[in-house]
């Protein structure tokens, strides 16, 4: 994400200490640019004549280069905020949903259950056992802090939260419950739970057993500061430059992730539309962003809530400085940026202008190297233009650098919170699976189908009725592909969509014997049991969970008699989550995997369930509640790649003696890998150290053929044009000839010369052209050639006793490399070209005495 033209640089750079400084060091740079320019045109006008068009070039090059780099990596830096802020927003709002929607099933079953409405319409007086069941379905489903049943009038007829004890309500929830045929929900102040600023509660009514009249409401009053605190906190990783809210239709405050800064109850500004501006609230700047609800399953939320995070902008900025480039192969780095024309156009702009400017100043630097014996004066600004310009690239360097870090920090940040997301979508999902499993095995009409033992002692009209039940909650709870009750032998009796697809018939198939066993050996109703993941008969041989619970005979110490299993229907779950997260995500892909790297969702169909993916050991074995990402190579393409391990979700996974973690994977992709770019990276860090000041020498313009690095006399060199100037014409088959290109002065074309792949001519393969290639204009006497080369690198003065001849060589090679240079200190060896044996060389290619072909 970058800021847009409009973007006002100067109200953001004072936040940003990194930035501000690579400004100020740019300005001193084009200070210095003016400085010499100015300087050549004062004290020698007439020397300087051939050089003042460069140094023009160079001056107004690096201002906009200048101006476009601060504005790109403040842009990139607020882009990089307001992306983070986003995703999160996005995830709170998800979140509290995702999680709401759970609630809606639940209120509307349990408000028909039959022993709770029996009592509530009289039939039956037994309030104890109305309390110990209610209590029983609280230490399932812990997201709730309270359970009350109301009669008609509003009078309190059961409740479990002895802490905060209730009589009767006024509130029109009763009302609006009782003439409704659904769930309502309720946010607000409210009498039933006196003492709490608001409470959030789901009801639903309740009729006679008999008469299907309505005789009194059920209330669960969800945990909602608990709950959202939850979610704040796991979303802060320990950084406090952030702030998560909850909001209503108000933009008033609901839940605050830090309540001294903004406390519940305030209203703030809002920023639904996502654009990069400050926002003022209490008196404090802000950057913000604002998340409405996606809906889920057809359930859109309370109205009008909002997810929304906040940045205090003096604190937006400050985090660690990025390490992400050191850690990068590389290659990888290298072949990274060479797709930035997609993944940040700014940043590629940038890299082909700094090349731009480095071949400026190469170029001066070989003006610098050349002889000037009667021009003391213009000796010493091409000096001043070679400490410049070796100064420039330093900055330029960095300066991208830390552009390249920021995007690529941006994408990794935001790879590790979509992974996040998932795992604690995945394991909030199935902490109600585990629930579900529980409650339902304690169903009275389950525990007496059961209760004998003796399969002729189970009525069909026993079975019909359990069978009736399965079908009404699995009606309810869709995100089960059947849900079967099974005897102590592991026999199934009844299931919910009892036909698979093959026509086979779940009824009178078992239950795998290892889970028949956990399922028997359980202690309470606590307790469950999960299959762990693998292909199931009872989903069409595909792989899922299948949730146990025992069921126990009527009483209090009853004895197990069998047992229910429901099948996860993972595949359209997990999938849903994965898509689901993937809605505002281009060029990803996600995956959810087991620690051995298997593939048990997919949001990729050329990647199914089952396939082992090649993922680094490290991430396979990320700690739970943890998220990795690093740019890699992935299948042949450079990627940034996260992985998060589920953590679980309140006790589930945490401390109820079950844990399956599973991986979230996302993989975005930047582009196919690039050939060579292991050597175009090691080029660019290779140095040469200059050993000027040592005596008699040469200045030695020096570049990259290949891997290796050659040297020409920077007395031969005209200038290095870009390869972008070649013109193709045809040179009637001459030999490693790529075409012309113009040479000008002043402005104007004053002739053309014949180009060559120096590295066919060395090696007799064609050299590989990249934005980086070059052409080096070199000269013999009246001959002027171009030299295709890899890479400019630098001019440096090497002492004379560091030069001495080329040992004879076989091949054409020989015939050109005539000298080698020991540089820094003899651990690097530099070719030097001979120009007048290589212009021979190329007239004998097609005339052995004659000259080279003259350009049209």
């Amino acid at each position: 994400m970058q800021t847009s033209a409009a973007t006002p640089t100067e109200k953001f750079l004072p936040f940003m200490r990194e930035v501000t400084r690579y400004e100020s060091a740019l300005r001193e740079l084009n200070l210095m640019w003016r400085l010499i320019e100015s300087s050549a045109k004062m004290n020698c006008p007439e020397e300087a004549r051939s050089i003042l068009p460069m140094m023009s070039a160079t001056r107004e090059g690096f201002q906009q280069l200048e101006t476009e780099l601060v504005h790109s990596l403040v842009g990139e830096s607020i882009g990089q905020v307001m992306a983070e802020l986003g995703t999160s927003a996005r995830h709170v709002i998800d979140i509290v949903v995702r999680n709401l929607y759970e609630r809606t099933a639940d209120v509307g079953f349990l408000a028909t259950d039959q022993d709770l409405c029996r009592f509530v319409a009289g039939l039956d007086t037994d309030q104890g056992a109305v309390l110990m069941r209610l209590r029983e379905y609280r230490n399932k489903y812990t997201v709730y802090d309270e359970i009350m049943l109301l009669d008609c009038k509003g009078a309190v007829v059961a409740q479990i939260d002895e802490t905060s004890p209730v009589e009767g309500t006024q509130d029109a929830l009763l009302a609006r419950t009782l003439k409704s045929d659904g769930f309502v929900e309720s946010f607000g102040p409210t009498d039933l739970r006196p003492g709490k600023r608001h409470a959030l509660l789901y009801s639903h009514r309740m009729l006679h057993p008999q008469t299907r009249e309505p005789v009194g409401v059920l209330c669960l009053s969800f945990a909602f500061a608990d709950e959202m605190q939850g979610i704040f906190q796991a979303r802060s990783h320990g950084q406090q430059r952030q702030i998560p809210l909850l909001l209503d239709s108000g933009h008033r405050v609901i839940a605050s992730g830090d309540p001294l800064w903004i406390p519940v109850g305030a209203q703030v500004p809002v920023n639904e539309a996502g654009a990069p501006a400050l926002q003022v609230h209490a008196g404090r700047a802000y950057l913000v962003q604002t998340v409405a609800a996606a809906g889920y399953q057809g359930y859109p939320g309370p109205a009008g809530w909002r997810g929304q995070v906040m940045a205090p902008v003096d604190l937006a900025f400050s985090g660690e400085p990025s390490q992400v480039l050191d850690q990068l192969e590389p290659g990888v780095g290298h072949g990274l940026l060479s797709h930035a024309r997609h993944f940040c156009p700014p940043l590629h702009a940038i890299v082909n202008a700094a090349d731009t400017i480095r071949r400026v100043v190469w170029n001066g630097q070989v003006m610098t190297g050349r002889e000037h014996q009667d021009v003391v004066r213009l000796k010493a600004v091409l000096e001043q233009i070679g400490e410049t310009g070796a100064l420039t690239n330093e900055v330029f360097g960095r300066s991208i650098r830390e552009l390249y870090g920021t995007v690529l920090m941006s994408s990794m940040r935001d790879g590790e919170l979509l992974t996040q997301l998932l795992v604690d979508l995945l394991d909030r999902n199935l902490y109600e699976r585990a629930n579900d499993c529980r409650w339902w095995a304690l169903a009275p009409e389950l525990r007496a189908l059961l209760a004998d033992g003796r399969p002729e002692a189970r009525t069909p009209e026993g079975v019909a009725n359990v069978q009736r039940i399965l079908e009404h909650i699995n009606g309810l709870y869709t995100v089960y592909a059947r849900l079967m009750v099974y005897d102590r032998e592991g026999r199934i009796i009844a299931s919910s969509r009892p036909t698979l697809d093959d026509g086979r018939s779940v009824v009178g198939m078992h239950i795998e014997q290892d889970t028949l066993a956990a399922v028997l050996a359980m202690k309470d109703t606590q307790s469950y049991h999960v299959a762990p993941w693998q292909a199931s008969a009872f989903y069409g041989g595909r792989s899922t969970y299948v949730y146990h619970a025992a069921v126990r005979a009527p009483g209090d110490e009853g004895a197990v008699v069998g047992g229910i299993g429901i099948v996860f229907n993972a595949e359209e779950e997990f999938e849903a989550m994965l898509r689901g997260a993937l809605a505002t995500k281009s060029r990803t892909r996600s995956f959810f995997l087991g620690r051995d790297g298997a593939v048990l969702s997919s949001a990729d169909p050329r990647v199914p369930v089952g396939t082992v993916l090649s993922v680094p050991e490290d991430m396979l074995a990320v700690a739970s509640g943890r998220s990795l990402s690093r740019a890699i190579v992935h299948e042949g393409e450079y990627c940034i790649v996260a992985c998060a391990a589920s953590h679980g979700y309140r006790e589930f996974k945490v401390c109820d003696g079950y844990r399956e973690d599973v991986l979230a994977l996302s993989v975005r992709s930047f582009g196919a890998q690039v050939p060579g770019a292991l050597e175009a990276a090691q080029r660019r860090h290779a140095t040469l150290l200059s050993e000027a000041g040592t005596g008699e020498g040469r200045e030695m313009a020096t570049f990259f053929i290949g891997d290796s690095i050659f040297a020409l006399p920077a007395a031969h060199v005209v200038e290095a044009l870009p390869v972008a100037q070649i013109a193709r014409v045809s040179a009637a088959g001459l030999p490693c000839c790529m075409g012309t290109v113009p040479l000008r002065s002043n402005g104007k074309v004053l002739e053309y010369a014949w180009v060559f792949d120096v590295h066919e001519l060395l090696t007799g393969r064609p050299g590989t052209r990249s934005a980086q290639s070059q052409v080096i204009v070199a000269q013999d006497g009246g001959t002027v050639v171009g030299l295709l080369v890899c890479e400019l690198h630098s001019v440096v003065h090497f002492a004379a006793a560091n030069i001495f001849p080329a040992p004879g060589l076989s091949g054409l090679g020989g015939a050109v490399v005539t000298e080698l240079i020991k540089a820094n200190g003899g651990r690097t060896l530099v070719q030097c070209l001979n120009v007048s044996r290589l212009v021979r060389l190329l007239r004998g290619t097609r005339e052995p005495q004659g000259p080279l072909p003259e350009a049209a």
